[in-house]
């Protein structure tokens, strides 16, 4: 099987494995400084029609999702812990990775994510603090285009604006707001990365209202950078699948990496460097793979932290009913969240966030009703204009007309539905962890990714906590809680993050604070992988933000060589 691309090795300084934010960011920043990339990619390049056909296709409510960008045996994995891994409905193996079909949410981590064992002696300290990734953050958010206000109270401290004003927020996210303010919670912004205004030769959002598969590239993925990089002259590789990592006769550096292509060869890629950016669960089985007599145990794992202490953000949702309209389904994303309970002392329980759902879920507890702006205001895929779609999102009586001849939908009478999902707050255990499952092997006889998850006391009385404090502002808004969504109903979130943790003492973590692995001079990880903590917020600016600072660290390594 061939298509005509050339998926040979060439000369190259530095070789990147995977092209989601963390791959893709690294291999701008180093190509946009003169060094030459090769970026491999075990996916698919997507193109435009690619990304209106997967629309298409997410609004047809009996379509397996998922099924666009699987491939059974090449993705297959084994979940054996409480927690169910649904590994293929959360991650994408394509050029960009699983930025291709997420939603957007850029907040940051806060400081005393960087800090759980000196603040609260728990959990492990960062070696680096927030201070140390404040300017990475800010150049990750322009990279990105992130929109948001800086009108968080609770949030992590800031120094730069955000680069474009963020949305507005939504009429039901005014009803939270009344409900929120008498029980002394206050509620901010949620920063984004959808342009709220052309930006960076991107449109602003035209309100598809499916940001999971947005069409039009106002919300943004990975692609934005492996088109810069390629621009600076870097090589994209796809359908490229690593299969291990080969280091040279001393152990001391990796020489090669052999990758097999769809026309059945296989190829070594020589590199000065390399970067492995596989997300928290490909990237600790790679390591594993690379077994050698010198490393039995995997590749860089000579403390045995390589696929231990994986964390993921436990969630809970409550539903309810009220009886005056709430239009939650007049945005298709989260415009508004809470910190006030992310740094909750020694005292209590871990750190959750909210967020005010702008995706209904049936009054009557039923699944989630996704009615997006395209086809509820127009009757076809056809997307509202910018400024129709801030209208209808502060709209209470949805009576806003986006145009001659279009009339707004009607809405069922009441009850009305009402959400809000609190993330929350995992310790890293070493008993959660990605193994081998060698009894199950992969298109290439591989074994298998194998994830072992629980959630563990600790984020259970976090997670109840949060429940209570969801209760309670329903309650004040006057809704009928409808359903509960509960950590015993739960499956692993989209976030899988600590298998390569970071640290300064090479006994117990594989890359130190620069994310170069101890045990290879030449090896470096980029990825959630080395969060030591994961916080309550999702990890997607922090990644770019690491990734920025490594590749800072790759450069001075290569400019000093």
């Amino acid at each position: 099987m061939t298509d005509g691309i050339d998926r040979t090795p060439s000369d190259t300084e530095v070789c990147i494995v995977g092209s989601g934010p963390a791959g893709a960011i690294t291999a701008y920043s180093l190509a946009r400084r003169g060094h030459d990339v090769t970026v491999l990619e075990a996916g698919e390049r997507l193109e435009p029609a690619d990304h209106r056909r997967r629309m298409e296709m997410w609004l047809r409510p009996g379509f397996d999702r998922d099924a666009f960008w699987r491939d059974d045996e090449r993705d297959a994995f084994t979940s054996t812990g409480d927690i169910y891994a649904r590994l293929n409905e959360t991650r994408l193996k394509a050029v960009g990775g699983t930025s291709v079909h997420w939603d957007g949410n850029t907040p940051r981590l806060h400081p005393k994510d960087f800090e759980m064992r000196s603040r609260y002696g728990r959990g492990r300290d960062w070696p680096i603090e927030y201070d140390d990734l404040r300017p990475y953050y800010a150049q990750a958010e322009r990279e990105m285009g992130v929109s948001g206000v800086d009108d968080n109270p609770h949030g992590p401290p800031r120094t730069d604006p955000y680069p474009q004003e963020g949305f507005p927020r939504s009429y039901s996210d005014s009803l939270f707001a009344e409900a929120c303010a008498a029980l002394g919670i206050s509620m901010a912004t949620q920063p984004k990365a959808i342009n709220a205004e052309a930006y960076d030769g991107r449109s602003e959002c035209v309100g598809y209202g499916v940001c999971n598969a947005c069409p039009s590239g106002a919300r943004y993925s990975a692609e934005v950078h492996v088109r810069r990089a390629e621009n600076h002259g870097a090589r994209i590789v796809d359908r490229a699948q690593v299969l291990r990592l080969e280091h040279d006769a001393s152990g001391d550096s990796v020489d090669s990496v052999l990758y097999a292509t769809p026309d059945g060869s296989t190829h070594r890629q020589e590199a000065d460097q390399f970067v492995v950016a596989c997300g928290g669960i490909e990237t600790p089985r790679l390591l594993l793979l690379s077994s050698s007599s010198q490393y039995p145990d995997g590749l860089a794992n000579s403390s045995g932290a390589v696929g231990r202490y994986l964390m993921d953000h436990p969630n809970v949702t409550t539903n309810a009913a009220l009886e005056e309209q709430t239009q939650q389904n007049n945005v298709g994303w989260v415009s508004s969240r809470s910190d006030q309970f992310y740094d909750p002392g020694a005292a209590g329980p871990g750190s959750f966030h909210l967020t005010f759902d702008n995706s209904a879920r049936a009054a009557s507890g039923g699944a989630q009703v996704r009615q997006p702006a395209s086809t509820r205001l127009l009757g076809a895929i056809t997307a509202p204009t910018p400024a129709g779609l801030a209208d209808v999102a502060t709209d209470p009586l949805n009576e806003t007309s986006l145009g001659d001849g279009l009339e707004p939908p009607t809405t069922d009478g009441p009850p009305y539905p009402l959400s809000i999902r609190g993330a929350g707050e995992m310790l890293p255990r070493a008993e959660n962890r990605v193994t081998l499952d060698r009894s199950t092997t992969d298109n290439h006889g591989r074994p298998v990714p194998s994830i072992e998850l629980s959630d563990g006391e600790y984020a259970q009385r976090t997670m109840e906590h949060c429940l209570e404090i969801q209760a309670d502002i329903m309650a004040e808004l006057g809704a009928e809680i409808t359903d509960v969504s509960t950590l015993s109903d739960r499956q692993m979130s989209t976030h899988h993050m600590g298998t390569t943790r970071m640290g300064t003492d090479p006994a117990e973590s594989v890359v130190d604070a620069q994310c170069r692995t101890h045990d290879l001079e030449n090896l470096w990880v980029a990825s959630s992988s080395v969060f030591p903590t994961g916080g309550a917020n999702n990890p997607t600016l922090t990644i770019a933000a690491l990734a920025l600072k490594t590749a800072d660290h790759i450069d001075e390594t290569l400019s000093s060589a």
